[in-house]
């Protein structure tokens, strides 16, 4: 059963779209699934505050609800604050997700950070605890086992 509040962020998406000339895109999506999920973010390249966050996803509805709240939740932080945005964190956002919807929120964690990543290649820094963005996040390994 879905919250109250993905139910909303499913039906009423924030931040749908593109930004054209965005600091930094990414793109992750898990082949499992079928999910996609692109996000765009523009950063101040002084303040390296996020000024604006949209986001394009293929998938699901938990899918769409936790790129909206991602969205949502990285606009107006700095890159730093971002990195500390996490899968719990926008789920715990949501008022949760069922088991087999986590995945939805680890690829709202790595579109952000896949964002970031390009941003930072493109302005030639190092965020610290950013690693290079994997393109197809599939589910652990020891979830397969029979």
């Amino acid at each position: 059963m879905y919250s109250a509040k993905v139910m909303d962020h499913f039906q009423n998406p924030r931040n749908v779209g593109e930004i054209e000339d965005a600091s930094g895109v990414g793109t992750v999506g898990n082949a499992k699934c079928g999910d996609i999920m692109r996000i765009y973010l523009d950063i101040d390249d002084k303040t390296h505050v996020i000024r604006d966050c949209k986001f394009k996803t293929f998938g699901c509805g938990a899918a769409v609800a936790t790129s909206s709240m991602a969205t949502e939740l990285v606009k107006g932080k700095t890159i730093e604050e971002a990195m500390g945005i996490t899968n719990k964190a926008v789920m715990e956002a949501l008022d949760g997700l069922p088991p087999v919807k986590v995945h939805c929120s680890l690829l709202a964690e790595e579109a952000i950070h896949a964002a970031l990543w390009d941003y930072a290649e493109k302005h030639h820094l190092v965020i610290p605890g950013l690693e290079k963005p994997k393109s197809d996040i599939s589910e652990h390994d020891e979830e397969e086992e029979y």
